[in-house]
């Protein structure tokens, strides 16, 4: 800026600091080559904007189209079973009798089995990551649990049938049954037979699944918050206990909700690992030790062995049941998150 052609302006034409900045700028000399740019920087900037927007509505449009695909091929199989294909568990091919309610069940409890393991265990390593790990050991523990995330889901599913399943079956089940079994009403959660596959096995591989996920959010979530506030909690005399629970947790409960939602898409539509250990039994079994399966299983298991158009449109109404069950918990965590926002700004 040219401040002495600024105080010159100022003495001869008493105009104000900020009518004389103006036309010092508005005078000043382009620099060399500034006139050509400005027209292609203007053409650039309509390009952008056109092709950002034109991503934006591609994404919509495949969206509307895979929601009305499913929509039009599940039509066969809702026309013949009306709303007794939600509420029925009945799936037989040979009878042509189908029913989504076991398959949604299997789907939603494994899902909150994983998110009672997986999210604990993400928070705490999170948290200890950020807060309580020496520095030189911090990057090598936050690659490793990064590197979790990589593993393909049909490792995690080979890993749980070969080795978690037999070790649930010999040692923890057996275990479980005998002494929590009995207790009244949450005893009937772990009774049966130890087949070691089954629902809360597959819930437990789908915690390990989803950990690292929410706790390399949550740790991103954690660093942006401001040094100042962590070095006046600590000033005031905090504990690492205190200062978590009162300072950091609150500050980051946008972003950790967040991760915890993205943790619960993964845990809703995982497929191969699920495949593996859930059993593959269309029925609903108060034990969590029991076989069941999900909707993700499912398709996996018999779309290529679907014979019939109901059996076929019966499948693919599932897949619009997930579709939506996806749809509608990501859209109550945009709420909830915008909730949590707007009470925080107040």
């Amino acid at each position: 800026m040219d401040y002495d052609r600024m105080e010159d302006l100022d003495r001869t034409t008493g105009r104000t600091q900020a009518e004389v900045a103006g036309a010092v700028v508005a005078t000043a000399p382009a620099p060399a080559g500034w006139s050509g740019l400005e027209p292609k920087g203007a053409s650039f900037e309509s390009a952008f904007v056109w092709l950002t927007r034109s991503a934006a509505i591609l994404v919509m449009l495949v969206l509307a189209g895979i929601c009305a695909v499913l929509l039009m091929d599940s039509l066969p199989a809702l026309r013949t079973f009306g709303l007794s294909f939600l509420v029925s568990s009945s799936w037989n091919p040979v009878t042509v009798r189908f029913g989504a309610l076991a398959p949604i069940y299997g789907t939603i409890v494994t899902s909150l089995i994983a998110m009672l393991i997986g999210v604990p265990l993400a928070l705490g390593s999170a948290l200890f990551l950020t807060e309580l790990c020496p520095h030189r050991l911090r990057g090598i523990l936050g690659t490793a649990i990064d590197l979790l995330a990589a593993v393909p889901s049909i490792i995690y599913g080979m890993w749980g049938l070969f080795v978690l399943a037999p070790f649930m079956a010999t040692y923890v089940q057996p275990f479980v049954i005998e002494y929590i079994g009995p207790i009244p009403f949450i005893g009937a959660l772990f009774q049966g037979a130890p087949y070691g596959i089954g629902i809360f096995t597959a819930g437990l591989i789908l915690g390990l699944m989803i950990l690292p996920f929410i706790a390399s959010v949550s740790r991103q979530v954690f660093a942006t918050m401001p040094p100042v506030l962590r070095e006046a909690a600590y000033g005031v005399g905090a504990t690492n206990w205190e200062f978590s629970l009162r300072v950091l947790i609150p500050y980051a409960r946008s972003g950790l909700f967040g991760a915890i939602m993205l943790g619960l898409g993964r845990a809703l539509g995982e497929t191969m690992a699920v495949t593996f250990v859930v059993g593959n039994a269309h029925r609903i079994a108060l034990s969590l030790f029991k076989p069941g399966t999900t909707i993700s299983a499912t398709l996996a298991n018999e779309f290529t062995e679907a014979v019939g158009d109901v059996y076929l449109s019966s499948l693919l109404a599932l897949g619009l049941i997930l579709f939506l069950l996806t749809f509608v918990v990501l859209f109550v965590a945009r709420s909830m998150l915008r909730r949590i926002g707007s009470k925080v700004s107040a």
